[in-house]
């Protein structure tokens, strides 16, 4: 199971206050999927503010990035630009 580790708690509300879980996912996609299953509305809110580290590497488009089953994933915030 790929372990899920929230570094805000922006998305304690979303869990019920869980800052760590682990979800049963081969790929990012189905991660997000399997988050918003478990906790509706957490898909949606990774995808448009969070960037993604997998395994200690940040991704803020890892959509596609496959998962090992042993994954970690650290929910951070995305980095505005401008």
């Amino acid at each position: 199971m790929v372990h899920v580790v929230s570094t805000t708690s922006d998305l304690a509300a979303l869990t019920g206050g869980l800052t760590e879980f682990d979800v049963a996912a081969d790929s990012v996609r189905k991660l997000i999927r399997a988050m918003d299953v478990r906790f509706p509305g957490l898909g949606e809110f990774v995808q448009r503010r969070m960037a993604l580290a997998i395994d200690g590497e940040i991704h803020q488009d890892a959509f596609e990035e496959p998962l090992a089953p042993d994954s970690e994933v650290c929910l951070i915030p995305k980095i505005g630009g401008g």
